[in-house]
């Protein structure tokens, strides 16, 4: 008589996906996912909602600004949604998830932005041309804070409490540079929206690095 088949229920105590994950962090990454896809569409809406009376130009700080962070955010993005994916650390874990899909809101808000203002998503500008002595943060093609592709390449192949950390040590690094660079628009845009926008993502990028630096200072010991 032959024996009942052993499904991955019995082997891991639990529902598992086809790749051997556990089926509720596979459906968290699905939401995560959506959420990230809801986030931008948002931004795009929250754009578009916004009256124009003038429009900044394609040399203007606001338009490098936009463009620049939504490079910027672009990565943050990949980070925390690799932080969310696999890391080990329940705060790591939240951390990421909350850091990709408000920062996808706020990348479609200042993509929307640049349409509204007849604008490309990139300008003949150098990176960090609009922010004054700008040029000169920038290393290797990378603005302020940003992780180098040596750097990107290690947390995606870290495991365990190794990515943990060093996610939340890029992250810090990024954010502190983020902020750089928001208080770089804050001085020199009267465009409402935009200094309201701006002032949004530092309060919150702030926020996100005093939860960085506790979560790491734990993790440290």
């Amino acid at each position: 008589m032959t024996a009942p088949a052993t499904t991955d229920r019995d082997l891991a105590g639990g529902p598992v996906d086809d790749g051997g994950r556990p089926a509720g962090r596979r459906f968290g990454v699905l939401v995560v996912a959506a959420a990230v896809v809801v986030g931008l569409l948002l931004g795009y809406a929250g754009g578009l909602l916004t009256p124009r009376l003038t429009r900044p130009g394609d040399a203007s700080a606001e338009a490098g600004f936009a463009r620049d962070m939504t490079s910027h955010h672009a990565q943050a993005v990949e980070m925390g949604l690799i932080a969310f994916q696999r890391g080990t650390d329940p705060e790591v874990v939240s951390i990421g998830g909350d850091i990709a899909t408000g920062q996808q809101g706020e990348l479609g808000t200042m993509q929307t932005w640049l349409r509204s203002w007849g604008l490309d998503p990139t300008g003949s500008q150098p990176r960090m041309a609009w922010m004054p002595d700008g040029e000169d943060t920038v290393r290797d093609g990378l603005m302020p804070g940003m992780a180098t592709p040596e750097e990107l390449a290690r947390l995606r192949a870290a495991q365990g409490r190794e990515l943990d950390v060093l996610f939340l040590e890029l992250m810090i690094d990024h954010h502190t540079g983020g902020v750089h660079m928001i208080d770089g628009i804050l001085d020199v845009s009267d465009e409402s929206d935009v200094v309201r926008t701006a002032q949004t993502m530092k309060n919150t990028q702030q926020t996100d690095l005093t939860n960085l630096r506790a979560a790491l200072a734990r993790l440290k010991g």
